[in-house]
């Protein structure tokens, strides 16, 4: 996201969130806020919560077109505790995101009943690494014997949202907190894959 660098501000009014240099987005992790990147932070289960509380309510969001939480895999405090806090707010859902492989599907079927468990609405499945996108040609080549997410999909009777292939040029842009969409692979088969993932959503979910 290009923030790096960047230093969270604890005003009277809250804390000030990074802005990314790229179309402004507002972004804050727990990462923000450790002294370097060696940093570890050791929270356990109410600290967690309080924390999490703390980047819902006394953070200086301002007006969003859309507010994200990136989540670990599993069901663990986190989920919980961000269902429950967000539970005046009526969120839109959640988007599921999973792997090939079966390992990843098992843990994603837990995250699914898990939401239907707190109530909280899916709106569909995205499928991360399916495929690699050679950095030459753009053709796709398989990395895992199966490709499961839409099948999964099917069988739970959600939205399957689009599959993302490994794109080793994105990859890099990520790492070097540089835009994906703009440079060498803003025509890259990963990154259209992208798009129209992200379109899928906002149309389906009618946010435009």
């Amino acid at each position: 996201m290009g923030v790096n660098g960047q230093a969270v501000v604890n005003t009277q009014w809250g804390w000030k969130p990074l802005v990314s240099p790229y179309t402004g987005v507002k972004v804050l992790s727990v990462g923000s806020l450790l002294a370097s990147e060696e940093s570890s932070l050791a929270f356990r289960g109410p600290r967690k919560t309080a924390l999490i509380k703390t980047f819902v309510k006394d953070v200086l969001w301002g007006r969003l077109d859309y507010l994200i939480f990136d989540t670990p895999p599993g069901t663990s405090d986190e989920h919980l505790s961000i269902v429950k806090v967000l539970q005046n707010a009526k969120p839109d859902g959640a988007i599921i995101v999973t792997t090939p492989q079966a390992v990843a599907i098992a843990t994603v079927r837990k995250e699914i009943s898990f939401c239907r468990k707190m109530g909280l609405r899916i709106i569909g499945l995205v499928e991360n690494m399916n495929g690699f996108s050679c950095p030459c040609c753009g053709e796709l080549s398989q990395l895992f014997p199966a490709a499961d997410g839409k099948k999964l999909a099917e069988e739970c009777n959600i939205t399957y949202l689009g599959s993302l292939p490994l794109c080793s040029g994105i990859s890099q842009c990520s790492e070097d907190g540089q835009n994906t969409l703009e440079g060498d692979y803003a025509g890259s088969t990963a990154l259209k894959a992208l798009c129209t993932t992200i379109q899928n959503i906002i149309e389906g979910e009618g946010l435009t």
